[in-house]
């Protein structure tokens, strides 16, 4: 009854505070989802589009996610599960190896209706998605990981001996006597050891996340996180010797894990895009929300870049590809570089055309596609991989300019050299090297797909 108590009072303080506390949008519809894996998860979720399922870390719930769930569900579905034990989910006695709780993710997208999904994670989310990933690689688009170890991943020895980790061996029935009631200043410890801003977490948020484990079994369940790392660890192990194929972007505050995170990926996938919030420790949602939340839309949004795993840095200029690697996303998705056309598929293989340096970008033209006249200001070359490829020059399309281009053929696109193509019956791979940055103008701005796109 005290600690039920406890609950309402914390939860008052964070409704009077100056700050609001952190809260996912009101649209979004909730239910308590059961797992055959033996837990009730309670889940939101709202808007339309690509599904992108957000996996909150401890200290949290799945609130946490607020800034990114409000810009995401503009154009895709967001899909805010509370972990097992956590939040408003149940808090059975065990099941808390992160192995079962990707079972509980599973559940919870196909009994919505989904399959496969973005996925983004944060601290022990990391765990779960990782799990998650390794269990069921055929349903994850991309991968989000952000700040955060993977239990008996390198360099997990050396990161157990780090006295910071403290909370990683406090736990059992008296750690819960020691905690019982002073929820709040436990949990401060561990948000002001990994802050790189004192004022982040909020007053509001701290008291929120702090009474929602102070419910009953809430620190236990906490806990059990924990305890459960010594068979994740083993589970990991198992799951290393099948590296990740999908691209997975990892996220590491400059005060907490940087570029560290990268390096503990690279071990368990093949594609891992390395970034590093400046100024931010663990917290990104709320030390950096504005700067976190473009990092991971453009990445789920942007073309599909492919960084080798032979190559540890993302700027090295040894990279060895196969075709399988290149890994085109399921959906079109032009870009700089690209005629814009909406079903066109794009991966970065080298560079940045957005950005002044030599690029290369791999193109997949669908079937039956035809390009209006329009140019690019950065001087290219290109080679057509697979299909036919039917190309002219000109200021306008004329198929009579069309010269056909069978797998092998060489062309070129001078700066601000009007050009137009077309496919046929098959789709068409070209790959194109130029120097950014670049930009696309067509003639006719009525022809540009890029326009229609914006007016719907």
């Amino acid at each position: 009854m005290i600690r039920y108590f406890l609950a309402l009072v914390l939860f008052a303080l964070g409704a009077v505070s100056t700050h609001a506390q952190p809260s996912l949008p009101s649209s979004f519809q909730a239910k308590m989802i059961h797992s055959p894996a033996g837990a009730d998860i309670f889940v939101r979720w709202g808007g339309s589009g690509p599904v992108v399922v957000l996996i909150h870390g401890y200290a949290e719930n799945s609130d946490s996610w607020a800034p990114l769930a409000a810009d995401l569900m503009k154009d895709h579905t967001v899909v805010v599960p509370d972990l097992r034990g956590i939040g408003r989910s149940s808090k059975p006695a065990d099941g808390y190896d992160k192995k079962t709780q990707a079972k509980d993710i599973r559940a919870v997208i196909t009994s919505l209706g989904y399959d496969k999904t973005f996925v983004v994670a944060h601290d022990i989310g990391n765990m779960v998605a990782y799990a998650y990933a390794a269990t069921y690689p055929d349903k994850v688009e991309r991968l989000v990981v952000m700040d955060a170890p993977i239990p008996g991943i390198d360099p997990w020895s050396e990161i157990l001996q780090n006295p910071g980790v403290w909370h990683f061996n406090f736990h059992g029935p008296d750690a819960e006597r020691l905690v019982a009631g002073r929820e709040r200043i436990y949990f401060d410890r561990i948000w002001n050891d990994f802050t790189a801003d004192p004022g982040e977490p909020d007053d509001a948020t701290r008291n929120f996340f702090a009474a929602t484990y102070a419910q009953p079994g809430g620190m236990r369940a906490g806990f059990a996180q924990f305890t459960a790392f010594s068979q994740d660890a083993k589970d990991n192990k198992a799951f290393e010797k099948t590296k990740l194929t999908m691209p997975v972007m990892a996220v590491g505050g400059e005060k907490s894990f940087g570029p560290l995170q990268a390096v503990i990926v690279r071990h368990v996938a093949t594609n891992v895009q390395e970034e590093v919030v400046a100024g931010s420790g663990h917290w990104l949602m709320e030390e950096k929300p504005t700067y976190t939340v473009a990092l991971i839309r453009k990445f789920i949004d942007g073309p599909v870049v492919a960084h080798s795993a032979d190559s540890p840095s993302r700027d090295s200029n040894e990279e060895r590809l196969t075709p399988a690697e290149y890994q085109f996303p399921p959906v079109g998705n032009p870009g700089t570089g690209s005629s814009g056309v909406g079903g066109i598929q794009t991966v970065v293989l080298k560079g940045n055309p957005d950005q002044a340096g030599v690029y290369t970008i791999m193109l997949r033209v669908p079937a039956h596609t035809q390009i209006a006249a329009h140019s690019h200001r950065d001087d290219r070359v290109a080679t057509v991989i697979s299909g036919t490829w039917h190309i002219g020059y000109g200021d306008r399309f004329d198929e009579a300019k069309l010269k056909t281009l069978p797998a092998g053929s060489f062309y070129t696109e001078p700066p601000s050299r009007n050009h137009f193509a077309a496919t046929a019956d098959e789709p068409v791979v070209v790959q194109i090297t130029g120097f950014g940055p670049s930009s696309t103008e067509y003639v006719v701005a009525t022809q540009d797909p890029r326009n229609s796109a914006k007016s719907k």
